[in-house]
Parts: C-alpha cells; structure tokens; sequence
C-alpha cells in the first residue's frame, strides 16, 4: 500500500506544481487576474497567504513558516499512517492528502503564499478559489471519512 500511496502523491504533486507553473507563467493570472471558462467556472488568480478558505492568513515570513512546518508534520504523519493502510482507498487517499500539502507547502516556500486559481460558482452561489492540492485533500479526506463511515466492521468475536 505503500508504493500506491506514494505514486498517488507524486501524481497529485505533479498536477498541481504543473498547473499552478501553467496559470502564473503561461496564463500569466496575476496580470490578467481572471478568465471565464465555462458559465460556471473561472480561472481567478487569488495569493492566499492563509490555510483552507483563508484562515489564519498573515503576511508575515513567521506566520508562513509555521503553516509549512505543520503541513510537513501532517504529511510525516500521513506516512506513519500509510504504513498501516488496510485498503487501496485508504493509501490513495493519504497520497492524496500527503501530495496536495506538499504542492502548497512548496508555494508557500518560493511564494510566501499559495497560488489558487480555480473559481466555481453558479447562481449566485461563488464557492471559495482553490487549487489542484486543495481538491486532492478534500477529495482524500472525503474518502477517508467515507470509508470510516462505511467500511464493513467485522463481527464480534463470541465471548468478548
């Protein structure tokens, strides 16, 4: 489980370091700032300098170290996790988690913020502006709910 937990990781990381390269230098969102790409769906170019949804953002060179140093933690022990899989769709959803962390701790690092872009909304509803990494975790941590949630428990042994 290990190896597939890994390879889904990678995977992700590539997709998300591979587009947010895509948006900032072929795109150039930061300039442009927004682009419609469906009735649904745009390309909007937002730094956010906080964790999910923009919370606790700060600008400061402390403030996004700290948020690095525990999505490294977390991704660490993701891994210590990943060891113990029982289920393909619990390794892949670790790598998941563990890929997408490792795509916004690498902007947070060369940035000082993470770059999201990806803006869904549709009648009058406007959902937040997020990335690659940020779907492969909630995505991962759907999955890792769903599956606690789920998952066949084996019977009760007789006499415990």
């Amino acid at each position: 489980m290990i190896r597939l937990g890994a390879l889904v990781s990678l995977v992700i990381l590539a997709l998300d370091q591979v587009s947010k390269w895509w948006i900032l230098e072929v795109v150039r969102l930061p300039q442009v700032q927004d682009v419609p790409v469906l009735p649904f769906l745009n390309l909007t170019m937002v730094w956010n300098r906080g964790v999910t949804f923009g919370l606790l953002s700060g600008s400061g060179v402390w403030n996004q170290a700290i948020l690095a140093a525990i999505a490294v933690a977390v991704v660490v022990l993701l891994g210590l996790w990943l060891k113990r899989a029982e289920s393909r769709l619990v390794a892949v959803a670790l790598g998941a988690i563990a890929g997408g962390a490792i795509g916004n701790v690498i902007d947070r690092l060369r940035f000082g913020a993470v770059v999201d872009f990806i803006h869904a909304h549709a009648w009058g509803w406007s959902w937040y502006v997020f990335n690659v990494a940020d779907a492969a975790i909630v995505c991962g941590v759907a999955a890792l709910v769903g599956d606690a949630l789920l998952r066949p428990r084996p019977a009760p042994r007789e006499g415990t």
